[in-house]
Order: structure tokens, then C-alpha cells, then sequence
């Protein structure tokens, strides 16, 4: 479970720089090639650690023994692609 976080960690990191458009939305891109951006209720820096989340969970889902208990049934956790 330790490679499948780093491998997240990894995965997940922003690269390039902070871009700001003239209508003040705010973006930067990560390893993954999805462009984190910021919105109308939440802050880029609020994306990021959302995103990094999301992907530690389903790195961590797609490897955990079976029988773990669990808050979210493995059946319902999405497939990583």
C-alpha cells in the first residue's frame, strides 16, 4: 500500500506555473494532465489537495487487501483508468 501512495504522490504533483487570466481564474496543470483550476466557491490551493486526495484514495482502494474494513464498499470505489 506504501508504493501505491507514492505512486499517487508521484503522479499528482503540479508542474509548469500558476496562470492568471484577466477574468482572475487561476490555474496550474499536474503530472496526470488534468489543469487545476480555481472557481466560484473554492480556491486553487482547495483543488489541489482535493485532487491529490481523490487520487491517494483510489491508488490506496485499488490495492487494499480484501477483508479491510472499509468506508466505502470496494464495489463502489471507481476504477482508476
Amino acid at each position: 500500500m506504501r508504493h501505491a501512495k507514492v505512486r499517487a504522490f508521484t503522479d499528482h504533483t503540479t508542474v509548469g506555473q500558476v496562470v492568471v487570466d484577466d477574468d482572475g481564474a487561476v490555474t496550474i496543470g499536474c503530472a496526470c494532465g488534468m489543469t487545476l483550476t480555481n472557481g466560484p466557491g473554492w480556491s486553487l490551493d482547495e483543488h489541489i489537495r482535493l485532487h491529490r486526495a481523490e487520487a491517494r484514495f483510489l491508488a490506496l482502494s485499488a490495492v487494499a487487501p480484501e477483508g479491510i474494513p472499509r468506508l466505502v464498499a470496494a464495489a463502489d470505489v471507481p476504477q482508476q483508468h
